[in-house]
C-alpha cells in the first residue's frame, strides 16, 4: 500500500478548556498520512484516479473553523473519520498538535492511527 501526505496543515479554530480558550483562535499543527493505492494514477496521470489532498485539506480546514472542540482528542478522531468516510481512504495516521500549548516545548498533541493498512 502506498501512503499520500499532508505535513504541517496549520488551522486556526477556537480549541481548549479553558474559559479563555474559548473566546479566542489558536493554531492547531495536522500531519496526515493516508493509506492509497496510487498506481492507477500513476499509470493515467489523471487526478480522478488519485487521492486529491487538496480536496481533503480544504474539507479539513472547513470543518476544523467551523467547529469548538474542547479537546484534541475529540478533534482528531472526528477528522479521521471524515477522510476515512468521504474520501474511502482504508487507512489513516494523523498527529495533531498545539504549538505553543505547554511552555518550554515547541508543541504538544497526540497521534491516532484508524481502519487497516491493507
Amino acid at each position: 500500500m502506498d501512503l499520500v501526505y499532508i505535513k504541517n496543515l496549520r488551522i486556526e479554530t477556537v480549541i481548549g478548556i479553558y474559559d479563555w480558550e474559548r473566546e479566542i483562535k489558536q493554531v492547531v499543527s495536522m500531519d496526515l498520512e493516508m493509506a492509497a493505492d496510487i498506481s492507477m494514477a500513476a499509470q493515467t496521470d489523471d487526478i480522478e484516479h488519485a487521492l486529491n489532498y487538496k480536496l481533503i485539506s480544504k474539507r479539513i480546514i472547513k470543518f476544523v473553523q467551523e467547529q469548538n472542540f474542547k479537546l484534541i482528542e475529540a478533534m482528531a478522531e472526528e477528522v479521521a473519520q471524515i477522510v476515512i468516510a468521504e474520501f474511502s481512504v482504508p487507512w489513516i495516521r494523523l498527529r495533531l498538535s498545539k504549538p505553543g500549548a505547554l511552555r518550554g516545548s515547541e508543541d504538544v498533541g497526540i497521534i491516532i492511527e484508524r481502519g487497516s493498512r491493507r
